[in-house]
């Protein structure tokens, strides 16, 4: 079983908000792959949908701890059902990338994500398949990080993240069809 974790922080205040990038993410894989609908699992602290991608079976997550500490739920997920690293996939925003982009690493530092950094920490290895949406400014930001990735995406950002969207369940279903390096090679 593969799991893909979205990251994101839970809350109507934080909906269509940047840093929720990879919970969107997780919805549309959920909706292009006419998963089961997301269901609150208090245990792992997290909503969850099944489905199957490319003939194999997923889980989806979204974590509901905030994303400081996502690794909690990510470690409760993998433990109880025997998830080993390798068939982790993380969904996160990055400031550091242009809006509209998509990479896809199979490891690294958690480049100041402090969902990246929690996860990290938890599982006690950064060697696991990430995928970094580009939430990065148009045009020049004046004023804290945390606004920035907490505010909603401007009417342009929105165009570029529905053209992400519209990508990511084409990348995610290469990577488990055909491996991380047609992945790479095909998205990034």
């Amino acid at each position: 079983m593969k799991l893909i974790v979205g990251l994101g922080n839970p809350g109507k205040q934080y909906s269509k908000t940047r840093h929720n990038a990879g919970f969107l993410g997780a919805d549309e894989i959920s909706a292009y792959f006419n998963f089961d609908g997301f269901k609150k699992s208090e245990k792992h602290l997290t909503e969850l949908a099944e489905g199957k991608i490319a003939g194999k079976k997923v889980l989806l997550a979204k974590p509901q701890t905030f994303m400081n500490l996502s690794g909690q739920s990510v470690r409760s997920v993998m433990q109880f059902y025997k998830i080993p690293i390798e068939d982790l996939i993380v969904i996160s925003d990055d400031v550091t990338l242009p809006s509209g982009t998509l990479r896809i690493r199979k490891s690294g530092s958690a480049g100041g994500h402090n969902g990246l950094k929690s996860i990290i920490q938890e599982i006690g290895t950064d060697e696991f398949i990430r995928i970094r949406v580009g939430i990065g400014p148009i045009t020049p930001f004046k004023g804290a990080l945390e606004d920035y990735v907490l505010g909603k995406f401007s009417d342009e950002e929105n165009s570029l993240m529905d053209d992400n969207m519209r990508i990511l369940p084409k990348l995610i279903e290469t990577l488990l069809k055909e491996g991380m390096e047609e992945a790479m090679q095909k998205f990034n």
